[in-house]
């Protein structure tokens, strides 16, 4: 698989903190990358770097060999760079077909088409049953979906999802993992910022760590999970952070 996103020595400190220190990562066309981390990581530092909301102090990123460092969100948005918030957010007085319409407007200026693109995205995320609802009346896991398909409106080739699992019961988790997988299916690579350990192991691909701002460890989810490493900075000892069995796994890396 060829490389989309190439991050190389992100750098992003406030008042003195550094929230990232030289990271570097990659992302291939067609992948499901886990980034986690303990709580204060930078998981959403890098995010929010990436995305557009911050601009970095140092380092960076290619997309398709296009240099996007520190571009303003609307213009990472037309490069084909998307993300959803840990917090919902949605304009709450408007329906859902109603706010995936304003997003499908980033790349035409025809209503009509706007609504017919938002339209085919609530089809595929599972929301026609609710297109005329107010968001605001939206329970949280169709709150959920409704962050993804907006985003899904921008025809992203990279798309971070920052903790979209947060809120959910078992079984609304287990679909939401499976419409991820079906988003991948369609030629869209996924950067996957979670808590949930036993999700990171059964979507993703390869998994990065950042710890304190710096890179851990990387490799596959397997892999990582069993490392010394990272079990020292999530849990402080020496017992298994993860397992592929169905044994509940700790839920601290937010």
């Amino acid at each position: 698989m060829s490389t989309l996103l190439k991050v190389t020595n992100l750098k992003k400190s406030f008042q003195g903190v550094h929230a990232l220190k030289d990271v570097s990562l990659d992302l291939a066309e067609g992948e499901i990358l886990g980034l986690i981390g303990p709580n204060g990581s930078g998981k959403s530092t890098f995010v929010n770097t990436i995305a557009g909301t911050f601009r970095p102090d140092g380092g960076r990123a290619l997309l398709q060999d296009v240099d996007v460092t520190g571009l303003p969100t609307p213009a990472m948005a037309r490069h084909g760079v998307a993300r959803t918030f840990q917090s919902s957010r949605p304009f709450l007085g408007m329906t859902v077909l109603e706010n995936v319409t304003v997003a499908a407007l980033l790349h035409t200026d025809r209503p009509a088409e706007a609504e017919a693109a938002a339209r085919e995205c609530i089809a595929l995320t599972g929301l026609a049953d609710c297109v005329d609802v107010t968001s605001a009346n939206l329970p949280v896991e169709r709150r959920r979906r409704l962050d993804l398909c907006r985003a899904l409106a921008l025809k992203p080739k990279v798309l971070m999802l920052d903790e979209c699992l947060a809120g959910l019961n078992p079984r609304e988790m287990d679909e939401g993992l499976d419409l991820v997988r079906l988003i991948n299916r369609t030629g869209v690579s996924v950067i996957f910022i979670e808590h949930v350990m036993k999700a990171v192991v059964a979507l993703c691909h390869r998994v990065v760590v950042l710890n304190q701002g710096e890179l851990l460890a990387e490799g596959s989810p397997q892999a990582v999970m069993r490392d010394e490493k990272v079990i020292r900075a999530y849990l402080g000892g020496s017992s298994k952070l993860c397992s592929t069995s169905k044994r509940s796994a700790p839920a601290t890396a937010t």
